[in-house]
């Protein structure tokens, strides 16, 4: 009784917002580095700095969650989304910071795709994010959820297809690298999937 008279704290909604914005900047970022659109160091920091950004609105949300008693869906909801959201910049810029460390001057084709992908994930993302205000629309956050899935399901297809190509090569060390880089462009990839998950759950907790 005494919990429904207070007011809840909606600001983790902007919280989500701004990280998404993060996401979709450092996406775009990736396409541009996978594309050979300006100087690979400079994209490479400017990662390292939205990278900074993301981390800075995850612990803004975080603390924010702590000081909060009541909340507009549910603490642990708020608490793993963030840190999914978190945890897609994290995977690319671990991605790119090793394109940058390994030296790579050409970008191979499925790192294109898997950044292609990753750009149109996170422009998904922050519309069904932006869903979550208002649950009126909840079959219209669903559909984002399902497409976020099959662009996951087009993301592995993506990695099976680079790994075999990758292993007919003769160069080891080449091996070593791509398959580090792809591994964690793919979990970035991932982790979309894994926001899309919390969404649908927040979604048909509230319905």
């Amino acid at each position: 009784m005494f919990k429904s008279i207070l007011p809840k704290e909606y600001s983790f909604f902007d919280f989500f917002e701004q990280h998404a914005g993060v996401i979709i900047r450092t996406c775009h970022e990736l396409k541009f580095l996978a594309e050979g659109n300006g100087s690979m160091i400079d994209i490479v920091q400017r990662i390292e700095d939205l990278e900074h950004e993301a981390d800075d609105v995850t612990h803004r949300c975080i603390d924010a969650l702590h000081r909060t008693f009541i909340t507009p869906i549910d603490r642990s909801d708020i608490h793993l989304l963030i840190k999914r959201l978190d945890d897609i910049v994290d995977s690319i810029d671990s991605a790119t910071r090793r394109i940058s460390l390994y030296d790579i001057s050409s970008i191979r084709p499925e790192a294109k795709k898997l950044a292609e992908i990753l750009v149109q994930c996170s422009e998904t993302i922050e519309q069904a994010l932006k869903g979550l205000r208002n649950m009126k629309h909840s079959e219209s956050i669903i559909e984002k959820c399902r497409i976020i899935h099959d662009l996951e399901e087009k993301g592995d297809e993506v990695l099976r297809s680079a790994l075999i190509r990758l292993f007919k090569e003769d160069d080891s060390v080449l091996i070593i690298k791509w398959k580090e880089i792809f591994q964690r462009l793919e979990k970035a990839v991932d982790r979309c999937e894994d926001v899309a998950n919390i969404i649908e759950g927040v979604v048909i907790s509230s319905s």
